[in-house]
């Protein structure tokens, strides 16, 4: 299993937009087999920074996933959300794996 963070620098003034991204990737990752562990927005301290966390079974898998949201019209919507409202100011990746007993 692959488990991807994302820490996301975001407009407070575009919260909302923001927040509906995050909806709709939550919805996607899940269609393309992932399993979303939910966004995680700004509350005490930076008020600019929120995280998501998702994982794939592996990471071809995840590849797969990167690939076919390329084509995807409720992924390039999505993409075009973010684009339009500026909602994300810049985002950094991290993979990880799970310590499991």
């Amino acid at each position: 299993m692959v488990t991807i963070h994302l820490k996301y620098e975001i407009d407070t003034e575009r919260l909302e937009e923001f927040e509906e991204y995050g909806r709709r990737w939550i919805h996607l990752v899940d269609r393309f087999g992932g399993t979303h562990h939910g966004f995680f927005l700004p509350s005490e301290g930076d008020s600019d920074i929120a995280y998501a966390l998702f994982s794939f079974p592996t990471l071809a898998a995840y590849e797969q996933y990167r690939l076919d949201s390329t084509t995807d019209p409720e992924c390039r919507a999505a993409y075009e959300l973010a684009r339009k409202t500026r909602c994300i100011k810049r985002y950094e990746r991290r993979f990880l794996r799970p310590l499991q007993p």
